[in-house]
């Protein structure tokens, strides 16, 4: 799904098993975060959906940690 952004970069949106694969963890590990509120989700209907923009946040938050 693709929406317009601010900035000229296209908004995508991403299924639990993209966002899994994009971070190189389990469905389950994503849920988790999702539950602890270190992901953001949207609900479209009955779906599920993890914005690029939650996944980049929680990686530049990994890393300015280190």
């Amino acid at each position: 799904m693709i929406d317009s952004h601010s900035t000229g970069q296209p908004r995508v949106l991403l299924t639990v098993e993209q966002a899994a694969e994009r971070l190189s963890l389990g469905r389950t590990s994503v849920y988790q975060l999702l539950k602890t509120g270190h992901l953001h989700s949207v609900r479209i209907g009955r779906l599920r959906r993890i914005p690029a923009e939650s996944i980049d946040a929680y990686i530049a938050a990994l890393t300015e940690q280190q």
